[in-house]
């Protein structure tokens, strides 16, 4: 915690704005807004329900398919059976790790050859490093297909000084608690297009039509931020910058400590400003990774392997997917260090010995 954000809850309290909108809510959808340069935001109850609102928008339905990057945390893909689409999912390029633009085409054509072109792309910017979003969206608007950006661990990155979230005709944003900032629990939908953030804030607080009386035309969700959190997310957004610069830190401290060894680290393309909100490693096998990760959890450190891709989940095994093992391979060798905002230059030494330990 930053140290404000109790006084916007206490606020909340003092005003009795505990519903889900309020003087917090709007607070915090103009701090988000000025920071990520975004036309509008709509702040949700979590990043899940933004993507799931942002297909719900694009008219997305039973038996429609969606693009999807597979090396990925399930809630990127979840939304999309929740409208009974078919997930299709890509594979990753080496250099960022995030959707291939490579495969993403071919998978297009693939899927327009059979009748069936997408409804919408989905890349995610992993780990807080952004996608090739330049190449995708030039193929999104080859094929004129809606792009939602999962921009869920990547607030604060950039590519050329544009914020992920906003390259996309929607990005999504979450503030749980494992974030870079937090509102315990929490996302936001964001668009360069005020009706889709109308609509979404239409949506989440249950599709009521303007009466006095309680009138529904359309189903709606449960899916607005309350005041009270919103209030934690003003504080959490005074600090932000001080988080990506630890963060960041955290990262050029790890880089700089376990060089000489066979470890390989995501580097910055040119023009791309990540936020480093996870520091992780690429070793050069199974055996080792799981070296390194034992030895940690043998001293009470916890790390964790990368994100097993989706096409290699059981629940979305029959889904077609478009790869070439770069995501397994990654899945395989690859590791996430602890890379906490409050870590001390004691911790990281500690977590340094351990690994250089394993060699």
């Amino acid at each position: 915690m930053g140290g404000n954000e109790m006084k916007y809850v206490q606020e909340a309290y003092d005003t009795n704005w505990v519903a889900p909108l309020g003087p917090n809510v709007n607070g915090f959808e103009q701090n988000l807004k000025y920071y990520t340069n975004a036309g509008c935001v709509t702040a949700l109850s979590a990043g899940t329900a933004a993507i799931h609102l942002a297909l719900v928008l694009l008219g997305v339905e039973a038996g429609d398919e969606v693009v999807a990057s597979s090396f990925t945390f399930s809630a990127t893909v979840n939304p999309i059976t929740y409208l009974d689409a078919t997930p299709i999912l890509i594979d990753s390029e080496p250099d960022t790790w995030n959707m291939s633009p490579k495969l993403l085409e071919e998978a297009i054509k693939d899927r327009i050859a059979k009748g069936k072109k997408p409804k919408a792309i989905i890349p995610v910017h992993l780990y807080g490093m952004p996608a090739k979003m330049q190449e995708i969206m030039a193929i999104a608007k080859r094929y004129n297909i809606p792009v939602v950006e999962d921009a869920a661990e990547s607030l604060g990155a950039t590519i050329n000084n544009k914020h992920t979230g906003t390259f996309g005709l929607m990005g999504v944003f979450s503030f749980n608690g494992n974030k870079i900032i937090t509102t315990s629990g929490g996302g936001a939908l964001v668009s360069n297009k005020s009706e889709y953030c109308e609509k979404a804030t239409f949506l989440a607080t249950q599709a009521r039509d303007a009466a006095p009386h309680y009138q529904h035309s359309e189903i709606g969700y449960n899916y607005r931020m309350s005041n009270i959190v919103a209030g934690i997310g003003r504080g959490q957004m005074e600090v932000l910058d001080d988080r990506i610069a630890a963060r960041r830190a955290n990262f050029d401290f790890y880089q700089q400590a376990l060089a000489g060894l066979p470890i390989t680290f995501v580097k910055e393309p040119k023009g791309f400003f990540a936020n480093r909100w996870l520091t992780t490693i690429l070793t050069d096998s199974y055996k080792q990774r799981e070296k390194i990760r034992l030895a940690l959890a043998a001293q009470n450190i916890e790390s964790r392997p990368l994100w097993k891709p989706m096409h290699m989940q059981p629940v979305f095994k029959d889904a077609p997917s478009y790869t070439d093992g770069t995501s397994e391979t990654l899945f395989e060798k690859g590791l996430c260090l602890p890379s906490g905002s409050n870590l001390t230059v004691a911790d990281k030494e500690r977590i340094v010995r351990v690994i250089r330990g394993c060699f």
